[in-house]
């Protein structure tokens, strides 16, 4: 894994309030995060009831037709 290059933000007692990195080291971070919540919530529902394919589109078409 590389490191990640920062370069600190300090106010006028030199004290680091901030860091600025890379926007495409922001992205991939903040894509890593996404990822890793998707799947702690479809853990958290794996017990639930799921729907089959033609249970699922009855269902949309049903939540289409009410809007």
């Amino acid at each position: 894994m590389e490191a990640i290059k920062k370069k600190y933000i300090v106010d006028e007692k030199n004290r680091k309030i901030a860091v600025q990195i890379d926007i495409k080291v922001y992205q991939k971070i903040e894509e890593i995060i996404e990822d890793y919540a998707l799947v702690q919530l479809i853990k958290e529902n794996e017990k639930e009831e799921t729907l089959n394919i033609d249970q699922a589109k009855e269902y949309y078409n049903k939540l289409k037709k009410t809007k």
